[in-house]
């Protein structure tokens, strides 16, 4: 799932203009999204983006803190974390995720200036565990935001190369709309019977 969600937030994000590298492998991390837009008057905009979009979540997003690794030998687990454990894995995690300094040499390579970081989610088992990452100073996209506002069609490129992809995604709300529309007509054509 992730990838296809990446492959979406890509297409989302060179519709807005954006030149992207997706997939950035370094050793054994990964960077998922990278994005660059030149700025009217100069300058270009940087962003980091990472995506992990699930539709049943089982359990948080960020493993256990390695103190609770050691403490118990698992790496992930769906059972209640203390408000101290989670608040530590998720540090662990963003720091992994987003401040790691192969990934800060990376990104200073490819451009001098700040870079944003950003996380797109679609539904989560523990709400507190993504107002952490917030506070981290990540910014928090809906994966859910995304594919509505590429339905939309307000932006300056109309299509880039994840379009087929959305437009499959997109047939089965298509084939709702046109149902809808369809039950509209029969409800108002038996009004106009009345």
């Amino acid at each position: 799932m992730s990838l296809m969600a990446e492959v979406v937030v890509e297409e989302w994000l060179n519709r807005q203009g954006y030149f992207t590298i997706r997939g950035i492998k370094l050793g054994v991390d990964e960077i998922d999204i990278l994005a660059l837009r030149p700025q009217k008057g100069g300058g270009v905009e940087r962003r980091h983006i990472e995506v992990q979009v699930s539709v049943r979540p089982m359990s948080y997003i960020t493993p256990v803190s390695k103190a609770a690794q050691k403490a118990t030998g698992r790496r992930t687990s769906a059972k209640k974390r203390s408000d101290k454990d989670l608040a530590q894995a998720v540090k662990e995690w963003v720091d992994k995720k987003y401040r790691k300094k192969n990934k800060r040499q990376l990104l200073s390579s490819l451009g001098e200036g700040d870079w944003s970081q950003e996380f797109v989610i679609h539904k989560v088992k523990y709400q507190e565990e993504v107002e952490l990452i917030r506070r981290h100073g990540i910014r928090i996209l809906r994966f859910a935001d995304i594919v509505k506002e590429l339905r939309s069609s307000k932006t300056p490129i109309k299509a880039a190369s994840g379009s087929d992809l959305l437009e499959l995604m997109l047939l089965a709300t298509v084939g709702d709309e046109v149902m809808a529309e369809a039950l509209e007509a029969v409800a108002d054509i038996n009004d106009a019977d009345e």
